[in-house]
């Protein structure tokens, strides 16, 4: 009989050993697991899988206007995204100023450069993608086209801005609303197929590091390295 229980506890150990053994060969393969009622469940934690429905039309004009809409889209949403970028940009900038002189000047020098970068592209918008381009900088911003300017350059010009909008058929106060606005829901659902197949980046806020800028928010200019300093 000893002898038997001596077999058996051999026997154990080297099952037990064996199963050690397996898990540490394999330790980079192991799943988490939970068990329910004396049963193991493994557990695989899966990448976010994004669902986006596919609208339906009652008519080919529908669908037709759909196609137009989304390639409206796909040309302005880039210039949202430099607008959501350069705003990140201006307010951290201004962040490093003190005075409001040198604050106001920064300004008038950051919308120089906008105008001489983009008023030539941004004439040749239709009144359409003129106002999606409204809806989308709110969309990236969180704020109006009406608002930024407010803010920036005052409420007169803004008024005046809104004004030559408005005889264009385009107004800088439109907010961007997927949940109310048909052709928002359109627009959201076409950014969001853009983002999935890889037509369009999401845009993500900037930041910045401090020590990059000076006290007059410039940026500071770092040497070159010479060869003989890199080793």
């Amino acid at each position: 009989m000893s002898s038997y229980t001596a077999w058996a506890q051999n026997d154990h150990k080297q099952t037990q050993d064996s199963i050690l053994n397996y898990i540490y060969q394999n330790k980079d393969k192991r799943q988490h697991a939970l068990i329910i009622d004396g049963d193991t469940v493994p557990v695989w934690i899966l990448d976010e899988v994004l669902f986006i429905s596919t609208p339906a039309f009652d008519s080919e004009e529908a669908r037709r206007r759909y196609y137009i809409l989304r390639r409206k889209v796909y040309k302005v949403y880039p210039y949202a995204v430099i607008a959501g970028d350069k705003l990140d940009s201006l307010e951290f900038r201004l962040s490093l100023l003190k005075r409001d002189r040198d604050k106001k000047r920064f300004i008038k020098d950051f919308q120089d450069y906008l105008e001489s970068e983009f008023e030539e592209e941004l004439k040749r918008l239709t009144r359409s993608e003129g106002q999606i381009l409204c809806k989308l900088i709110y969309r990236e911003t969180g704020m109006t086209a009406y608002d930024l300017i407010t803010k920036y350059r005052g409420g007169l010009r803004a008024f005046m801005y809104n004004v030559t909008a408005n005889f264009y058929e385009i107004s800088l106060k439109k907010q961007y609303d997927p949940t109310n606005d048909p052709e928002d829901k359109f627009i959201e659902n076409i950014l969001q197929k853009a983002f999935a197949e890889g037509i369009l980046q999401q845009r993500q806020k900037k930041t910045f590091n401090p020590a990059d800028f000076d006290d007059a928010g410039e940026v500071i200019t770092k040497p070159k390295r010479r060869w003989w300093q890199i080793f």
